[in-house]
């Protein structure tokens, strides 16, 4: 693969590691950060440059990647005299890596399409260890041509990289992901605390059935901390209400029931009143001990 020159806008628990990967292997990368001090940082670590406006970072980037927070956060980088649209060259592609909706995706979709410019909407899943140790799955929409382009560099950090469809069906497969993910923490935790108030050895339980049906990701990495009441890590409670709002406002526009996911993310808004916001996902046990 070819070197190419690239921005990466958004630097936190994700975007940092990802943009580090991209400039490991040899790519010229200019990072953007709201905390300029973050991007110094990462420009120091990694040998890149940094920018102080997304536009003057994407600037004769041939591929733009962001990672942000959310719709607002988005738009503030992407549209306006320093945004990433007014700073991109015609032909050059702007992969979003940001949870958000498909609304937003489309909007940004149209408006760099009228510019003969690309967009993709790319959000990931696998949190920050999976940006750390580059195993990331990434779902995107948006048009073939332009993922061919990109799907290479985006593989430096996904270990599967795959288009969806069209404008905004990324946003909407990570929905479906989130959601199952909901249900799936919500099952784990009322089983290991039904198996601690029947009096059974709960890890020698996790031990036993994640060789069985019962088998997730979220019992693979998750069980063993739940049971050790450990939750200072990993993806917070405070993102996945933001994801979980996303899903269910969009399920408004399509119709879709989701009744288990409504009532997990009442309690993940539980959670985050009783000061675990920044707790991992799987806190949810904590809430059924109360």
């Amino acid at each position: 693969m070819s070197k190419q020159k690239l921005a990466f806008i958004g630097l936190g628990v994700m975007g940092y590691p990802m943009a580090g990967h991209l400039a490991k292997a040899g790519h010229e990368v200019t990072v953007y950060n709201r905390t300029t001090a973050k991007a110094e940082a990462w420009a120091k670590e990694h040998g890149g440059n940094f920018a102080d406006t997304p536009a003057k970072a994407s600037a004769g980037a041939d591929i733009i990647f962001a990672c942000v927070g959310n719709d607002d956060d988005l738009r503030s980088v992407t549209f306006g005299d320093d945004g990433i649209l007014a700073g991109m060259d015609e032909g050059a592609v702007f992969v979003d890596h940001t949870t958000a909706s498909a609304d937003v995706a489309r909007e940004i979709y149209a408006a760099a399409k009228s510019q003969d410019k690309g967009f993709l909407d790319g959000p990931v899943s696998g949190g920050q260890a999976g940006a750390e140790n580059a195993q990331l799955t990434i779902m995107l929409g948006g048009d073939k041509e332009k993922f061919d382009e990109t799907a290479p560099v985006m593989e430096i950090y996904g270990k599967a990289v795959t288009l969806m469809g069209d404008a905004g069906a990324g946003q909407l497969t990570k929905m479906v992901n989130q959601i199952c993910i909901a249900g799936l923490v919500q099952g784990l935790s009322e089983g290991l605390n039904f198996a601690e108030a029947a009096g059974l050895d709960a890890k020698l339980v996790v031990d036993v059935i994640s060789k069985g049906a019962a088998q997730s990701w979220q019992m693979e990495n998750r069980g063993y901390t739940m049971v050790k009441d450990e939750f200072e890590f990993g993806f917070a409670v405070d993102w996945m209400r933001k994801d979980l709002g996303i899903c269910i406002a969009e399920s408004k526009n399509n119709g879709a029931k989701l009744p288990v996911t409504e009532t997990v993310a009442g309690f993940y808004d539980q959670v985050s009143e009783m000061g675990g916001g920044r707790w991992d996902t799987s806190s949810l046990l904590r809430l059924l001990k109360k």
